[in-house]
């Protein structure tokens, strides 16, 4: 598994949103020059993130975008299944409705499923709060 651009640089944004929050709109502008990010590339992951209801976002004079809840409650799971789609290590564990043939006879299924599982389970237990410091003490570096 491997963690597109996008995932990354919504993760920055969204820590960025979080950092900076007193419940203004943070103009993209702002967040593109403190992350070194492309204002045109941000202007292309934001529309996803107001859709899926993730930040607010307000145009014109004044707008920009902000968190809508408490950054303790943004789970970064959550976040990089929306950009990413998937966690899973391989394609058979992909989603639900996907069964492999070869399932009931697979050395390394059980392997695999582990694995997403420990993967899931850490991204989960990863908050935007984590993320900022502003949580519990634990400082991710993204």
């Amino acid at each position: 598994m491997m963690i597109s651009t996008r995932g990354r640089y919504v993760l920055r944004v969204l820590a960025d949103l979080a950092e900076h929050s007193n419940g203004e709109y943070i103009p993209m502008k702002d967040i593109a020059e403190r992350q070194e990010l492309s204002l045109k590339y941000i202007e292309k992951i934001m529309p996803l993130l107001t859709k899926q209801k993730v930040v607010d976002g307000l145009h014109g004079k004044g707008g920009g975008y902000r968190l809508n809840r408490p950054p303790e409650d943004y789970r970064i799971g959550d976040i990089l299944r929306l950009t990413e789609g998937t966690l899973a290590p391989v394609q058979c564990l992909e989603d639900e409705n996907h069964v492999c043939p070869r399932a009931s006879r697979c050395r390394t299924l059980d392997m695999w499923e582990r694995f997403n599982k420990i993967t899931n389970d850490f991204f989960d237990s990863v908050s935007l709060a984590d993320l900022i410091g502003t949580d519990d003490g634990n400082d991710y570096v993204i």
